[in-house]
């Protein structure tokens, strides 16, 4: 399991890991805005970006499995009675339906409901921490420092949705905690692809002032080299 590992190809540069310090981090891979019917859809967008990524976070995850490298999941989800979620964020915009509301799929974005889980084929396995966040950060609010620690993680390879907001989030709020990030090119999406460009862009910008790029096939080679 130990054992530093390169990604040559990595952008902008380089991506030095210690493997047996790495975890990876599925961001809210869940049905309330991956399926027809969901949050998401709700808001106008084409899911269908973000169903297209599945199989390769299928296969970032399962090389992280066979890898032995700990794979983390988070839903972005709120309290039955919404004492966790703040007005401003739930009168956001104009969509057809609000967090809280009941839909196709139970109450949207609401922990223990169907739509707030996450997609069957990416479901994880016993034993693989979820991580339940009210916010766009899975540090805020959260045990995921803590776990980590327990871990002893220093650096977190990245794949979810949406690129820009919770996968982005996240990601900087990691880098402020001094881990090193990696992100998945094609395990990540946004309903914009602009967005997710811009991103990318952002993420490894200034000498990777964020974290690093590359694609599934690459991080799944390095972990298993």
């Amino acid at each position: 399991m130990s054992g530093m590992r390169v990604i040559e190809a990595a952008q902008p540069f380089p991506f030095a890991f210690d493997k047996a310090r790495t975890a990876v981090i599925v961001i809210d891979m869940q049905r309330d805005f991956v399926e027809q019917g969901g949050f998401g859809e709700t808001l106008g967008n084409d899911v269908t970006r973000l169903q297209a990524i599945i199989p390769a976070v299928a296969a970032l995850i399962g090389g992280a499995r066979k890898a032995g490298v700990p794979v983390i999941h988070t839903r972005e989800c709120h309290r039955p009675d919404l004492s966790d979620l703040p007005p401003a964020k739930r009168d956001r915009g104009n969509p057809s339906l609000r967090i809280g509301d009941h839909g196709p799929m139970g109450r949207i974005l609401i922990a223990g409901e169907p739509g707030a889980d996450i997609v069957p084929a990416l479901y994880p396995v016993p034993g693989e921490l979820v991580i339940d966040k009210p916010g766009k950060g899975a540090f805020y609010a959260t045990d995921l420092s803590a776990h980590l620690e327990r871990l002893g993680v220093t650096t977190l390879i990245f794949a979810g949705v949406t690129t820009e907001v919770c996968v982005q989030t996240t990601m900087r709020e990691a880098n402020d905690r001094g881990f090193l990030c990696l992100l998945a090119e094609d395990a990540t999406d946004s309903y914009f692809p602009e967005f997710k460009a811009a991103a990318i862009a952002m993420i490894r910008a200034q000498g990777a002032i964020v974290g690093w790029t590359a694609t599934t096939a690459e991080i799944v080679e390095a972990l298993h080299g």
